[in-house]
């Protein structure tokens, strides 16, 4: 039976949306602090920590294509309670891993769980609302979800004050038993019976194939793909550039880390009003290229060493400007795509995260105890995100028309 009724999105909804999804950035923020602290206690050398970072990001971008298979095949709910309770299970084996590499082995296994979150809510968005409007509900979700990486680092610093960086997975372990329960009471399946699609393998790959081949779609989320390069550069060098370049405590590095996260959230919401009076592309393009240019500067001041305070400043300033450009070029890559939003999701995730991997896999091997390498991966993602905007298609470059089509009124189906 329908839960809601005249097309109508209740107000809990994305604050469902957002909870389920912030198992990512809980999981990839709030345990950021302790990357000196689990370095030592498993006598690792400097940086290694910062693999366990990589092999998460590689489980979330391998998981999500199996995922958006199965939520395809299976509706939304069914593969999202299957997969937050995977990623509880995996996080207690991180709480008792008694090395690097189990660690890092444990993260990968974790991070297939935690994929559903990450490729469902996505699909939910653009079964049941389209242009303007998802754009909007994409908002309304980042700022549900943008609240975790403000509140993640700080909480994670103020445990490793009072207990250990296993202490860390153990809320985590909690937070998915959480995500489960929510999902199991309140999670509508958006996709009728009748609507589903067969898992086949070949046309899987055909469905893959395809939508890979769209370049509207490629382009958007190559743009998504390299901002996240740029964001997990930041996300894997910031706690040794401010904890062991600058000396910050952990709990001072979580209140920059949150400060640069607050500005994300800022932006997103403001994403609405921008989006609405210049258009997707207009948005996209000015952002992007802004983007670039605070890039620079960021990299201006690796280089002449400057003070962490103007550092962090245009940390928070280019991490911000992210909050334009992901929920307009999620709905840009979506867009064609709505008989199978759960694949499309996942190709799209799957291409975040890849290639935000291989940046979390070269800021631990370039790890100079400078911001530096950071600083650089930062600047070679903005140029990529740039190029792949300039390679938009040009009936994608009409400006406001795009958010003004007709709203199609769908409805859940339990």
């Amino acid at each position: 039976m329908p839960i809601v009724r005249g097309g109508r999105i209740p107000a809990w909804l994305p604050i469902l949306l957002g909870f389920l999804q912030a198992v990512g950035p809980i999981s990839t923020d709030m345990y950021l602090p302790a990357f000196p602290a689990i370095e030592t206690s498993l006598h690792a050398p400097l940086g290694s920590a910062q693999f366990t970072l990589g092999t998460w990001i590689l489980g979330l971008s391998c998981g999500q294509l199996v995922q958006g298979a199965l939520a395809d095949r299976f509706g939304r709910r069914t593969p999202l309670l299957v997969g937050t309770l995977i990623y509880t299970l995996g996080t207690i084996g991180c709480a008792l891993s008694p090395s690097i590499a189990a660690l890092s082995a444990w993260r990968f296994l974790t991070a297939l769980g935690a994929s559903a979150s990450m490729v469902i809510p996505r699909a939910i968005v653009r079964d049941i609302t389209e242009g303007h409007e998802a754009a909007r509900l994409m908002s309304r979700l980042i700022l549900v979800l943008g609240a975790a990486p403000i509140l993640a680092p700080s909480l994670g610093g103020l445990v490793l004050q009072w207990g250990t960086w296993r202490d860390i997975f153990w809320i985590n372990a909690g937070y998915g038993l959480l995500a489960t329960a929510c999902a199991f009471w309140r999670m509508p399946n958006t996709v009728p019976r009748a609507q589903r699609v067969p898992i086949h393998v070949g046309a899987m790959l055909a469905r893959y194939r395809h939508i890979l081949t769209e370049r509207s779609f490629l382009t958007h989320a190559l743009m998504m793909s390299f901002y996240a390069f740029s964001l997990f550069a930041y996300l894997g060098g910031s706690p040794d550039v401010f904890e062991g370049h600058y000396g910050f405590s952990p709990g001072r590095y979580a209140v920059v880390f949150g400060s640069v996260a607050a500005c994300f959230i800022a932006a997103s919401q403001m994403n609405v009003l921008v989006t609405r009076r210049f258009g997707l592309d207009n948005t996209l393009s000015r952002a992007s290229t802004l983007y670039l240019a605070l890039a620079i500067c960021v990299l201006a001041l690796a280089l002449t060493n400057a003070t962490a305070a103007w550092l962090g400043l245009f940390l928070a300033l280019t991490q911000g400007l992210t909050g334009f450009l992901n929920p307009t070029a999620t709905v840009g890559a979506l867009r064609h795509h709505g008989a199978h939003a759960g694949s499309a999701s996942a190709v799209l995730g799957t291409l975040i995260f890849f290639i935000g991997a291989s940046s979390g896999f070269l800021v631990g091997w370039l790890s100079d105890n400078t911001a530096l390498p950071m600083a650089a991966l930062m600047l070679v993602g903005a140029v990529l995100a740039k190029i792949a905007d300039l390679c938009r298609p040009l009936e994608s470059r009409q400006g406001k028309a795009f958010f003004f089509e007709k709203k199609k009124q769908k409805t859940f189906v339990s």
